[in-house]
């Protein structure tokens, strides 16, 4: 496996802890925003196509902005990117919570703001996975337990803690969790100013494309990186292949009742969070192909399981199963990344990653309410299971590493 194990030229001591109280902050505020937003869409307008679009918001930033925001991050001192994403996105939700105050909300304006949030978070997310080898050593364990408590703080965030605020806030007033998201971007900024001052990492800027490029190149040239980034495009299509169309699943077929869903969906984050937090242990004798390739097959074998037992208590076992695999690819995903690519090139591998799995789990919900229209609720988590063997097959080294 190739590895990028020179030293920086300064080695920091002040730790990642800051950025982890910001990622705790920062994401339960974005998990509040993401249940709120389509709420809000939905009280805007009934057309069925008008409320997609603001989900669809949500993906667009990292497919048009992702790869010169990776680019830019490498270019100038990441401290300073974090700090000013986190800014301008409580700037944006600050007007967006001000215009719902004064009753001119709509849905253009709900849209251009998720979209200046999400070009914001770019930058953001690019600067802060590429600054954790910068504040650590760069070392398979200590990335692991870093990167692990990362996603577990993120799954905390964003899918188990921030939605019943969104919409329990949500139903008070429609203006607060916006403006609590505001709140939380000033209060990461904050905790993200405790980083100690780092230098751009990038010594000889070039043209913006030509630095994309170079990121792409030492993607395409490095085995290893490819298959994790590879991987993981699978790993997210096949996902929502399953999930795209999974609620009606769990209503029509296993009788789940609407407010049971999102309890049946937080079994998923528990063991994400668990895994996430124990990944440095789970994953010390395992290389990252074979991590990746576990979590395929984890993955494969949830929903194999859900389709031939339709029963909610064994879904809910196999979600927290499917929850693990996700926080563990993430993690050697992250790890991968990070201990294979030089600092100056982080921020454009973090990107070009981004990029290609938020446009496989586009294509892989597109693809699943096509099955299911047309092959019945059960094929798409058919589909997904053979898919993901197969991936899990191709990514396990086979042949013994040096």
């Amino acid at each position: 496996m190739t590895r990028v194990e020179d030293a920086r030229p300064t080695r920091t001591t002040g730790g990642v802890a800051p950025l982890l109280a910001s990622t705790g902050i920062s994401v339960t505020g974005d998990g509040a925003f993401l249940a709120a937003a389509p709420l809000l869409a939905a009280s805007l307008t009934r057309n069925p196509l008008e409320v997609s679009s603001v989900t669809a918001a949500f993906y667009a930033p990292w497919l048009v902005a992702g790869l010169p925001a990776g680019a830019l991050a490498d270019r100038w001192p990441r401290r300073a990117v974090m700090i000013s994403a986190d800014l301008t996105r409580a700037a944006v939700l600050s007007a967006l919570a001000l215009v719902i105050a004064t009753g001119h909300a709509s849905l253009p304006l709900l849209i251009t703001a998720i979209l200046l949030v999400g070009v914001a978070q770019c930058f953001f997310d690019s600067a802060s996975q590429a600054v954790i080898p910068t504040l650590i050593e760069r070392n398979k364990e200590a990335l692991a337990r870093t990167n692990g408590r990362y996603w577990a703080i993120d799954t905390v965030g964003r899918s188990l803690a921030g939605p019943p605020l969104g919409t329990a806030t949500f139903a008070v007033n429609r203006l607060l969790p916006f403006a609590a998201d505001a709140f939380s971007f000033v209060a990461s900024a904050l905790c993200i100013s405790r980083l100690p001052r780092l230098p751009a990492a990038s010594k000889q800027p070039e043209p913006l494309t030509a630095a994309i490029r170079t990121g792409l190149q030492h993607l395409r040239s490095t085995p290893e990186l490819r298959v994790l980034s590879a991987t993981l495009a699978t790993y997210n299509y096949a996902y929502n292949i399953a999930f795209a169309t999974f609620v009606l699943y769990a209503t029509r077929t296993l009788h789940v009742a609407d407010a049971g869903y999102g309890l049946l969906l937080a079994t998923a984050a528990v063991g994400g969070i668990l895994a996430g937090w124990r990944a440095a242990p789970l994953t010390r004798r395992l290389s990252y192909r074979q991590v990746v390739a576990i979590a395929c097959l984890a993955q494969g074998v949830v929903w194999f399981g859900i389709a031939l037992l339709p029963n909610i208590f064994a879904a809910g076992v196999f979600l927290m199963l499917l929850g693990a695999a996700s926080s563990l690819i993430s993690v050697a995903a992250s790890s991968g990344r990070q201990a294979m690519t030089p600092d100056h090139l982080l921020g454009r591998v973090v990107s070009v990653f981004r990029f290609f799995g938020v446009g496989a789990a586009a294509l892989g919900a597109l693809t699943g309410g096509a099955i299911a229209s047309a092959a019945g609720l059960r094929a798409p988590l058919w589909i997904a299971a053979i898919i993901l063997g197969i991936a899990a097959s191709v990514t396990w080294p086979w042949r013994r590493q040096r």
